[in-house]
């Protein structure tokens, strides 16, 4: 079994970043799960790319390919949403992250998929899962480490996009508390908390769209040691705010009773340490293969402002191969 628990999944990274050995850590949404493995003894299945740290050929897709996508009915979304919203409602949470898991078909493969697929963060794992995610984790550099939220979504090709999602109350709002919510757990870990860049706005493709997503830039001081205590400072900030909520443990309740699947490494994260600097991503934009159906896993924020059918668009819209 290549799975780690908990406790042996953060020591491990403890182990290997006292060492300054490089190696890749997959860890779960939930934690239970972590894979962890020094580079030189990776396996052949298994790809990333966090930027321009990679460990696989560029390929370029040219032939023609199949992708359909069979998402929730817009009723039993509705009916999770009001949950949500009867949460919000009764101050139990204020922002919730609802995830929804698609069946999908295609004609490529996971690894064909992997491979042509265009973004900053990508990971294959020996044909059970991938991700293709625009969304940093945490980074570190000397002794800085830094946090890049994503929140807020439009379709690039909507009049005055980029006007229309940064003065939208709602995103803004939404956007506002997930930065809180980031200090606030950079905060566990490190001093000087800082919001170097505040709501900028970066394209990506997806599929035959291309959609706007908003980021923040927030930074904090670690101590020196850090590379000794890794997977404990990574233990402290998981999970990513960005992909459950606020406040962090009463929202995650609440996910774990609304949601009708098993995230398992969807919304988790993965990240290289290179025996110096760590690179991380939030595993989004991520499909899964499950007794031979694949299953595409995507979502957005909820707050007390949100409108059905629009939240419900923007699940249809994350589904995408960004080719």
């Amino acid at each position: 079994m290549h799975w780690k628990n908990t406790e042996e999944g953060f020591e491990a990274i403890n182990t290997l970043g006292k060492s300054r050995t490089p190696f890749l850590f997959i860890i779960s949404y939930d934690q239970t799960k972590l894979f962890v493995e020094s580079l030189d003894k990776l396996d052949e299945e298994i790809f990333y790319k966090l930027e321009d740290w990679r460990n696989y050929p560029v390929k370029k897709q040219s032939d023609p390919y199949t992708f359909s996508k069979a998402p929730v009915n817009f009723s039993s979304y509705q009916k999770s949403l009001h949950k949500i919203l009867e949460e919000i409602r009764s101050g139990n949470t204020y922002l919730l992250n609802l995830t929804f898991s698609t069946p999908i078909e295609s004609s490529h493969s996971l690894k064909e998929m992997f491979s042509y697929a265009r973004a900053k963060f990508k990971l294959y794992f020996k044909d059970e899962f991938i991700c293709f995610s625009p969304e940093r984790f945490v980074e570190i550099q000397d002794n800085t480490i830094a946090t890049y939220p994503m929140k807020g979504t439009i379709d690039a090709n909507l009049p005055k996009a980029k006007e229309t999602i940064l003065n939208d109350e709602k995103e803004m709002a939404e956007h506002v508390m997930i930065v809180d919510l980031m200090r606030n757990d950079l905060g566990i870990i490190g001093k000087d908390i800082q919001v170097e860049r505040f709501r900028y706005v970066e394209k990506i493709k997806a599929g035959e769209k291309e959609l706007l997503q908003v980021s923040s830039k927030i930074t904090a001081q670690l101590p020196s040691t850090w590379r000794d205590t890794l997977g404990t400072l990574l233990s402290q900030i998981l999970p990513a705010g960005s992909i459950s909520g606020t406040p962090k443990k009463s929202t995650v309740d609440i996910i774990n009773q609304v949601e009708d699947f098993d995230r398992g490494f969807y919304t988790g994260v993965f990240g290289i340490f290179d025996g110096s600097s760590l690179r991380s991503a939030v595993m989004i934009r991520f499909i899964e293969k499950e007794a031979g159906q694949l299953y595409y896993k995507s979502g957005g924020g909820i707050t007390i402002d949100s409108h059905a059918r629009s939240e419900y668009q923007e699940l249809i819209d994350k589904i995408y191969l960004p080719y």
